[in-house]
């Protein structure tokens, strides 16, 4: 069994990571993978697997009352892009992991920068909805990113945020997506033979959490704008890509001194 403080942290930041997903549509798993992972409580490949479990129970509870607001042709080529995207992103981790695993975690730090700065961007909305093959190119790039670190929300946030749409239609359609990629990379990873014990005990006791997180996002919006609470969770995964990104390449570069 892992130490209580561990499960502690790892379930106060599952929680608030669904808190934030359940009220703007994206940022669990970027959450939980830029704290959990930064932090070194879990190896990348758990964390992953972990996180697609909790992120699919997010998404199907948070969607309930709103699957008739999916933005269907939306839906429809996003889905056709998940399960390619999904294998090679799934493949890349698997070799990283067991060969070169700085370099994944520079992967990670990389990605995690990235995201959080592209949360500081305000998309501007396009003049039409796009159309069905540049949204499948963007649902192969989004399971990609789900198939790696079981996150593609920043990517699939400004491409949502992007459409000539509704706010509703918009968090619907996402929420319908990281249902499908989680559902999708989870059965992967079972025919796979990767679900662990540990993945299956995490999941287990960070259920809980999650649920209670979608149920207080849902219930109890924040005090602040959600464009506030979207800075504050820039601010942070900002900082801590960076800090991933230093960590794995003193690593890699055979460095002490971080």
């Amino acid at each position: 069994m892992p130490e209580l403080s561990l499960v502690l942290l790892v379930l106060l930041v599952l929680l608030f990571g669904s808190y934030v997903q359940a009220v703007a549509g994206f940022a669990l798993g970027m959450i939980a993978v830029a704290v959990i992972g930064g932090l070194r409580l879990l190896d990348i490949p758990t964390l992953a697997a972990v996180v697609s479990f909790l992120s699919m129970l997010n998404s199907a509870l948070s969607l309930r009352g709103h699957v008739h607001e999916i933005h269907r042709p939306i839906f429809f080529w996003l889905g056709l892009g998940i399960v390619p995207g999904l294998l090679l992103g799934y493949s890349l981790l698997l070799y990283l992991n067991a060969s070169h695993l700085w370099l994944l975690e520079l992967c990670l730090g990389v990605f995690i920068t990235a995201g959080g700065l592209s949360m500081s961007v305000r998309p501007r909305s396009w003049r039409h909805v796009s159309r069905g093959p540049f949204t499948w190119s963007m649902g192969i790039v989004g399971g990609a990113l789900g198939g790696l670190f079981s996150a593609s929300g920043p990517l699939l946030g400004w491409f949502a945020y992007s459409q000539p749409l509704s706010v509703a239609i918009i968090r619907a359609t996402l929420l319908g997506y990281f249902f499908l990629t989680t559902s999708a990379r989870t059965v992967l990873v079972f025919f796979e033979g990767s679900l662990t014990d540990s993945v299956l005990l995490y999941a287990a006791l960070g259920a809980p959490a999650v649920v209670l997180g979608a149920w207080l996002g849902r219930r109890f919006p924040p005090l602040v704008s959600e464009e506030a609470l979207k800075r504050g969770v820039f601010v942070g995964l900002l900082l801590m890509g960076i800090w991933i990104c230093a960590t794995a390449l003193t690593t890699g570069l055979g460095l002490n001194f971080v």
